[in-house]
């Protein structure tokens, strides 16, 4: 049986005039159907070109991208992004914004009724079919992002890809989220990779853990399984010997990669 998602020998370099820099060297993963893999890294170390390939939105320099055995190379509806920036169109309400997801993939398979149907029950996934008719600048910042994962959804993508989707957004706001997040895994047991500079976001919402090694030509340094059961709660989470010491073994790889950026400068 072929595997779910499949990122074999991956190399991707960017060429500007004579110069080359090769970003990611040798890269190779497999994630499972219904897994939550998060990956983290010092900044420059190819995490978001990383998942940008996986996208479709930038194209390999050797290597396949894989899923459900077919090659990736072009955007599509089955992986669906979430920025860190939503992306929201400013002029169109909440319920519009869905609406344009929702009308571009499933103009031929779903009546307007039905529709409609899907686009409220994805606002009403991350809570926000209070707020359909509301435009963006009359909703807070995670509120926005709220409507950006639900846009995501709206398109049923076989994996969600989110990039660094919390990263401007106060502490409270990201824990709420986060914990939207873990309840919509868990609903819906659908693929999600995130990229997140967070250790301890990453161990709460994570089956296994990437951590890449410092750019340039960055690789997989190593893969953390987390066996933490689900669901999980964060205060619970805040004494458990296993959170702490998943936590222990991401910041001593993060520690030790940063050691040796200090060494080189």
């Amino acid at each position: 049986m072929p595997a779910y998602l499949k990122l074999d020998r991956l190399d991707k370099s960017f060429t500007r005039g004579t110069t080359t820099t090769e970003v990611l060297s040798g890269i190779n993963l497999i994630i499972d159907e219904g897994e939550f893999v998060s990956i983290i890294g010092h900044s420059g170390c190819g995490k978001s070109t990383l998942l940008n390939l996986i996208a479709g939105l930038t194209q390999v320099t050797s290597g396949v991208v894989l899923l459900e055995d077919k090659e990736v190379n072009a955007p599509g509806p089955d992986r669906a992004v979430v920025f860190q920036n939503h992306s929201l169109l400013p002029w169109l309400t909440v319920y519009e914004n869905v609406n344009l997801a929702v009308a571009k993939v499933f103009a031929s398979t779903k009546t307007k009724a039905e529709r409609h149907d899907w686009v409220m029950r994805n606002l009403d996934l991350v809570q926000m079919a209070h707020a359909a008719d509301k435009r963006p600048s009359e909703i807070s910042g995670g509120m926005k992002q709220r409507v950006g994962i639900a846009r995501a959804l709206a398109m049923e993508p076989k994996v969600l890809l989110l990039d660094e989707p919390f990263g401007a957004l106060d502490a409270l706001t990201r824990a709420h989220l986060q914990d939207a997040v873990m309840d919509i895994h868990a609903r819906l047991a659908n693929t999600m990779i995130m990229i997140t500079h967070d250790v301890d976001e990453a161990v709460l919402l994570s089956d296994r853990i990437v951590m890449m090694t410092n750019g340039p030509a960055a690789r997989i340094g190593e893969v953390l399984d987390v066996p933490l059961a689900r669901p999980r709660k964060r205060i619970e989470l805040a004494s458990d010997r296993t959170y702490l010491k998943c936590r222990e073994a991401v910041l001593k790889f993060l520690y030790e990669r940063h050691r040796f950026v200090e060494a080189a400068e």
